[in-house]
């Protein structure tokens, strides 16, 4: 399967320009296959986004914007949706493809497999408590907590030493 991107290479709006370089950025850091649609240099390229992007993605004008993205002939979505995508890890679903391994679309996708199992493995215990305690916090939960430990060690530590100021202040006077 092959992503399709459809730019407009000789976009006179930088906001335009700007998009389509962070989606093909994205494409290429991440090593997703992919093919540029020219669509100011190439009718045929032009055309055939415009009859294939779904009404309802269409703005009010009815002429839908560069960049819009493929999957040969499915739609993916404009900017927006690959924005929002990329901003909640799951990019691959978004592509129609799948993500490979060690992705956080990959672990997100295992730990709801593994959570679901242990949902129906509960419920066909009888047990009807919620599984939401049972689950470990992900990584970033750790590393904030592991930050606000540090944190409030420190402030400790420095409550300490003025405490232990302010003691030998008082024991001088």
């Amino acid at each position: 399967m092959v992503i399709k991107v459809f730019v407009a290479t000789s976009s006179g709006s930088t906001a335009i320009k700007k998009k389509q370089q962070e989606v093909v950025g994205f494409l290429e850091a991440n090593k997703i296959d992919f093919q540029q649609m020219d669509i100011a240099g190439d009718e045929d390229n032009r055309k055939w986004m415009r009859e294939n992007v779904p009404g309802e993605k269409k703005p009010q004008n009815g002429i839908p914007l560069p960049p819009q993205i493929f999957n040969e002939e499915r739609y993916c979505g404009d900017f927006e949706s690959f924005f929002s995508a990329k901003e909640e890890n799951i990019i691959y679903s978004f592509l129609g493809l799948a993500p490979p391994p060690g992705t956080k679309e990959t672990e997100k996708s295992d730990a709801t497999d593994e959570t679901e199992a242990h949902t129906e493995d509960k419920a066909d215990e009888g047990a009807h408590e919620e599984s939401q305690s049972a689950q470990p916090p992900s990584e970033d939960q750790q590393e904030s907590q592991e930050e606000q430990a540090a944190t409030g060690e420190e402030e400790e530590k420095q409550e300490e030493g003025e405490e232990k100021e302010e003691v030998e202040e008082q024991e001088e006077s």
